[in-house]
C-alpha cells in the first residue's frame, strides 16, 4: 500500500517512472538500514494508514503524504538534526517536482516540527505531528512493542544514560497541558498516551 501511494503521489506531479523508481529505491534504502527498529517503513505506513482517517480534515494532503514519506529520510542516533536534514531532502524533490516555494517551506515546517510537536496555526501541521506520536496511544502490547524498538535504536547506549534521556522525553510529554493538538488525535488517543507513558515511567524507575 505505501509503495503504491508513493507512485501514485510521483505521478500526478511527474512522467519520468525512472525519477519514481529511483526515488522510492531511495526511501527503502534509507528505511531498512541496519539499526532501524521503529524508524522504518512500518513506521510510515502506521502513520500512513493514521492520517487517512483525517483525510478530510486536511487541506493539502498531497503534501502531507510527502512529510510522511520523507520525514525519517535521515535517521541517526548519533545526530542531532535529523529532521532539518530530512526536510533538506524533501525539499530537494519537491524543488525537482516544481512545487512552489510556499508548498516547498511548509513540507520543510512540517517536518522539522516532529522534533519538538508543539502546536501550529496550520492544522495539517498539528494533524501530521499528531500521528506521528499516536503510537503513544496504541494499545499496551504496541507501545511496548515501540518502546522496546527505540531501545533497541539506541542499543549503544548503557541503560543509566538511556532511561536518564528516555525519562526526560517521556515526562515533557506528561507535562503537556495536551499531547495532541487535534480533536481527533486527542480523542483517540490522550486518555491512553497518559497511561502508557505513566506506565513505561513505573518500568523504567523500577
Amino acid at each position: 500500500m505505501l509503495k503504491e501511494a508513493f507512485y501514485t503521489l510521483l505521478s500526478i506531479y511527474s512522467e519520468d517512472i525512472d525519477f519514481i523508481e529511483s526515488s522510492w529505491h531511495e526511501i527503502e534504502k534509507a528505511h531498512q538500514q541496519k539499526g532501524r527498529y521503529y524508524h522504518n517503513l512500518t513506521h510510515l505506513d502506521y502513520l500512513y494508514r493514521c492520517l487517512v482517517l483525517v483525510k478530510k480534515e486536511i487541506q493539502d494532503w498531497d503534501l502531507v503524504l510527502f512529510a510522511i514519506f520523507y520525514h525519517d529520510f535521515v535517521y541517526n542516533i548519533h545526530r542531532k538534526d535529523n529532521e532539518k536534514q530530512s526536510a533538506k531532502k524533501a525539499a530537494s524533490i519537491l524543488t525537482k517536482l516544481s512545487f512552489d516555494k510556499k508548498r516547498i517551506a511548509l513540507c520543510v515546517e512540517m517536518i522539522n516540527e516532529t522534533k519538538g510537536h508543539s502546536i501550529s496555526v496550520n492544522n495539517d501541521i498539528n494533524h501530521f505531528t499528531d500521528a506521528d506520536l499516536s503510537i503513544l496511544g496504541g494499545e499496551w502490547k504496541l507501545y511496548k512493542a515501540y518502546a522496546e524498538n527505540v531501545r533497541k535504536e539506541y542499543r549503544f547506549y548503557p541503560d543509566f544514560m538511556y532511561k536518564k534521556g528516555r525519562l526526560s522525553m517521556l515526562n515533557h510529554f506528561l507535562a503537556m497541558p495536551k499531547i495532541y493538538k487535534t480533536h481527533y488525535f486527542f480523542n483517540q488517543f490522550e486518555t491512553k498516551a497518559r497511561e502508557n507513558l505513566k506506565r513505561e515511567i513505573g518500568l523504567l524507575s523500577k
